[in-house]
């Protein structure tokens, strides 16, 4: 025989894992149990465990889930709704994306209204959540300390963001929570193909560009908006219609429309 040997497998904990495994995943099932097994960011692994060993004390009794979070949603979704990464007791305790925590309080029950989720309030996996057309996702998966992810961090998490949204066949809209998510989006988008207008755009709530398709793929269209953190609901700098106008807009270029 001739040839070198085959590669061995990349380990969960090396700096490549990501990028060596995401490319490889055919269908989100098996991306999310390889994101899930990720330990690329030892200041984050370290983090996250952290957290789930201390708990805090309103949450004593629970078992945190500690790992790295995976997007949410079905693989048919034509709209995706990107944040920032898990919050410390929320995605990171619950083991789903914006769950357990006020920013995703907000989030569900704005979904809710438009028609994209069965139900207002999203507690905990398998309380019976549904969302329809709509898949929630982060460019970071793992919970950072004080909610702020470095630079290096994103870009080793960017191949899950990368494969996550080309297994969206059928995208046609993402909503971009934060000026975080949309400066670690445009490169993701970049890569795939999309065209991005020159120089290129600048996050704002309500802003609104439209990507000429990639491709087979269709034309996108990027919409911004606030993040629904607690600081941001508290001092009004993002209302509740502010988010449901931005959400119901995605919605209606997805072709999902009212439900």
């Amino acid at each position: 025989m001739t040839g070198h040997p085959p590669a061995p497998p990349p380990e969960p904990a090396s700096e490549d894992f990501p990028g060596r495994t995401a490319p490889h995943c055919t269908g989100l099932d098996e991306l999310d149990a390889a994101v899930s097994r990720c330990c690329a960011c030892p200041r984050l692994v370290a983090w996250r465990e952290q957290v789930a060993g201390t708990r805090r004390a309103a949450f004593a009794a629970w078992e945190y889930w500690g790992r790295p979070v995976p997007g949410f949603g079905p693989a048919d979704a034509s709209l995706a709704v990107v944040g920032l990464a898990p919050a410390a007791h929320g995605g990171n305790r619950t083991g789903r994306m914006f769950t357990g925590d006020d920013s995703g309080a907000v989030l569900f029950a704005a979904l809710h209204a438009v028609g994209l989720a069965s139900q207002p309030m999203s507690t905990h996996r398998g309380d019976g959540l549904v969302l329809h057309g709509v898949r929630v996702t982060a460019p970071v998966h793992c919970a950072p300390p004080q909610n702020r992810p470095t630079p290096g961090e994103r870009n080793t998490c960017r191949p899950w963001l990368a494969r996550e949204l080309s297994l969206l066949t059928g995208l046609r809209a993402v909503v971009v929570l934060g000026g975080f998510g949309w400066q670690a989006l445009l490169p993701v988008l970049d890569a795939a193909g999309y065209r991005l207008p020159r120089p290129r755009p600048v996050f704002g709530h309500g802003a609104h560009v439209v990507l000429p398709g990639a491709g087979d793929r269709p034309e996108l269209h990027l919409l911004g908006c606030y993040h629904p953190s607690r600081r941001n609901v508290f001092t009004r700098r993002l209302t509740f219609p502010m988010l449901v106008d931005v959400l119901g807009r995605a919605a209606g270029v997805s072709g999902l429309g009212p439900r």
